[in-house]
């Protein structure tokens, strides 16, 4: 977009935030979202496994309302995940994301945990998530917690670098009916049918359907790629009992989706790289129950089970996995000063792979379990000013055996409106499916005088991969200035041992016609990273509401004792600086204004420039129960990338300037 086309757009949003400024509000009607002093007060369960309000919680936590998903204008969880400080999102092309929390960015990020009410949703493949099949219904989540930093002594491995925590609304607050429909240029439509009923005064359910078809992007020239998607998804929900007393949830969900992708892999021996185009066929189901029961006002007991099924065709590598958790959890207090919190589960995931020559398997099916136990105690050393947090967690995994996982966190209350946490934490990322056994054939090397023959580099697993290992030192700052002006600070150092290295496993060896290069897998380096994360609130006037986020970010990886030539590229897969600011307006009785600027440091190592994002939404209630938006996206370039992937190499998609409308209808 040309300079003079950039002036004008800023000068219609000046235009519009004028005129925001200047109209007046009914002091009787709803006003944007809560207040922030109560947004402090939002209660949350990840951090402690237990309610306790977010300013009271002694980590790096970060609360994305349903509000906030309404006003941001996003169709899907990643996207609404660019609202939180610390988070790095990427889109990859139109159906894949590199997510992650303080570094180590990838479409296979490996250190951040992602919960569903309470389900696990990584898949152990590669120890991170297929954003594609998280597509739920936003109009029912309650809320996502996102924890910045490590949360493995309650949640467990992998949990290194941050939780993200999506829990969805209670039955008894979706009943009636719900429409929600939309269409755009990039989001060619969506529809989502959910409705809710109730039988007796305290049970509750809800069942839903939901469609969508995404258009492909577009490559660096702005043509047209080969990553479309599409998909339907039904589920329900059921909720009973009396809080305090007892109270039981039982929901499920399955889904069918088509996923292309345009691929660059080795698919037989003495071949070169072929470009291919592939729609995958994912398909999954899943169901859960949750009961819990109180023994007084301070003492519960929780047991959840769930299954988990997913069908991922791919010509690269395909995969069938099943998996059974069983999760116990109990909650006492001792003395009026200890809340001790305690439990252990058990876990059994079983796969079927389909590979391929370009990603082989030696064992095509496998077996794995999970045991494990975990403790913490809070205490209270001077009553309503200083809380201590000790705990830890045990786990025995078939790949490394036991891993213990111990954090200290101390949160002072200085004044009502002011407190300070610190913690110390140790965390630990294991072995995925592939690190321990699998043979990827990743490139080939074409001739080159020093070397006239191809050289087809291999990327060998081994049984002596080790698990990376986090040591973490935070500290944090959070106020409440006053009720229209909040500020949370939080600053951390991380210290990584036995990172993932790819080591060279002697001299190249003839085979097809080919030199073949073996790179084994290995844990051979170290590296720190340090920063700061601040996300502020400023509600001006009682129709309107400002957020600031600012991340920095510094990754620093040493490879001493390593020979592989790629071992330090993460440092530049992260941007340094990230910076968002959000605005919302309630105009007059009926409309709505929001506009969210982003801005996001360079990604040297992947060769993607510094980019700067605008959207804007407006919305208008004509008549209660009716809400009709528009919403535009990116509008500042007419596209641009955010990321490049690596292993298992697919056509980068550029994001695109993009516009839709959504109507949502409830009754």
């Amino acid at each position: 977009m040309g300079g003079q086309r950039k002036r004008a757009l800023w000068a219609v949003l000046a235009v519009a935030g004028f005129w925001a400024a200047a109209e007046p509000v009914d002091a009787g009607r709803e006003v944007v979202g809560m207040s922030l002093e109560e947004l402090m007060g939002v209660q949350v369960t990840t951090v402690s496994r237990r309610a306790e309000a977010l300013s009271d919680a002694p980590a790096a936590v970060y609360v994305i309302t349903a509000e906030d998903i309404r006003r941001a204008g996003v169709t899907t969880v990643p996207d609404a995940l660019r609202l939180v400080p610390g988070v790095q999102v990427a889109r990859v092309d139109a159906n894949k994301w590199a997510v992650t929390a303080r570094g180590f960015n990838g479409r296979f990020s490996n250190k951040l945990l992602v919960l569903v009410d309470g389900r696990t949703v990584y898949t152990p493949l590669f120890s991170g998530v297929h954003w594609d099949t998280q597509d739920l219904v936003l109009e029912d989540i309650d809320r996502i917690e996102v924890i910045r930093g490590p949360g493995a002594t309650l949640w467990g491995a992998n949990a290194v670098n941050g939780v993200i925590n999506i829990l969805t609304r209670h039955a008894k607050d979706t009943q009636g009916l719900l429409v929600s429909m939309g269409g755009g240029d990039e989001e060619r439509g969506f529809l989502t049918v959910r409705y809710g009923t109730a039988w007796g005064q305290d049970r509750f359910a809800r069942a839903w359907v939901r469609a969508f078809g995404r258009d492909a992007a577009v490559d660096r020239a702005g043509k047209t790629g080969y990553d479309a998607w599409q998909g339907v998804r039904s589920g329900w929900r059921m909720d009973g009992g009396t809080p305090g007393a007892s109270t039981w949830t039982f929901q499920g969900e399955g889904y069918a989706e088509h996923v292309q992708s345009r691929t660059r892999a080795l698919l037989a021996p003495g071949e070169p790289m072929a470009t291919f185009d592939e729609e995958d066929l994912v398909r999954g189901v899943y169901a859960l129950g949750r009961w819990r029961t109180w023994f007084g006002p301070a003492s519960d007991f929780t047991v959840q089970a769930y299954y988990d099924r997913t069908d991922r065709s791919s010509r690269v590598l395909g995969e069938v996995r099943e998996a059974w958790d069983l999760d116990l959890q109990h909650r006492f207090t001792v003395a009026g000063r200890h809340e001790i919190v305690w439990g252990g589960g058990a876990r059994l995931t079983r796969d079927r792979l389909d590979d391929s020559f370009a990603a082989e398997a030696p064992r095509n099916r496998r077996t794995d379990r999970l045991w494990s136990g975990f403790v913490q105690d809070e205490v209270e050393l001077v009553r309503n000013r200083l809380r201590l947090t000790v705990g830890t967690k045990v786990e025995r995994n078939d790949y490394t055996g036991t891993e213990i996982q111990p954090n200290a966190r101390i949160l002072w209350v200085l004044t009502p409106r002011h407190r300070i946490w610190a913690a110390v934490s140790r965390a630990v990322r294991t072995p995925s499916r592939v690190e321990p056994e699998f043979r990827v054939r990743t490139a080939i090397l074409p001739p080159s005088p020093a070397q006239p023959i191809p050289v087809e580099v291999d990327l060998l697993g081994t049984s002596n991969f080790d698990s990376e290992k986090l040591t973490a030192y935070e500290l944090g700052y959070r106020t409440a200035l006053t009720p229209e002006l909040t500020a949370d600070l939080a600053l951390f150092y991380h210290v990584y041992r036995d990172l993932r290295t790819m080591e060279p496993a002697g001299s190249p060896s003839p085979s097809n016609g080919v030199l073949v290069q073996e790179m084994i897998l290995d844990n051979r380096m170290r590296g720190i990273s340090y920063g700061a994360e601040l996300d502020s609130g400023w509600r001006p006037a009682p129709w309107w509401n400002l957020r600031l986020a600012y991340t920095w970010t510094v990754l620093r990886l040493t490879a001493d004792e390593s020979l592989d030539p790629t071992a330090e590229a993460a440092e530049g897969e992260v941007p340094r600086s990230q910076v968002s600011l959000r605005s919302s307006w309630d105009l007059g009785e009926d409309w709505e204004l929001d506009l969210w600027v982003r801005h996001t440091g360079s990604l040297p190592s992947l060769g993607v420039d510094p980019y700067t994002t605008l959207d804007l939404r407006v919305g208008w209630r004509p008549v209660p129960g009716l809400e009709v938006s528009v919403v535009g996206q990116n509008l500042l370039e007419s596209h641009h990338p955010e990321f490049t992937p690596s292993i298992l190499s697919t056509t980068v998609g550029e994001v695109e300037r993009s516009v839709f409308a959504r109507v949502i209808w409830r009754r």
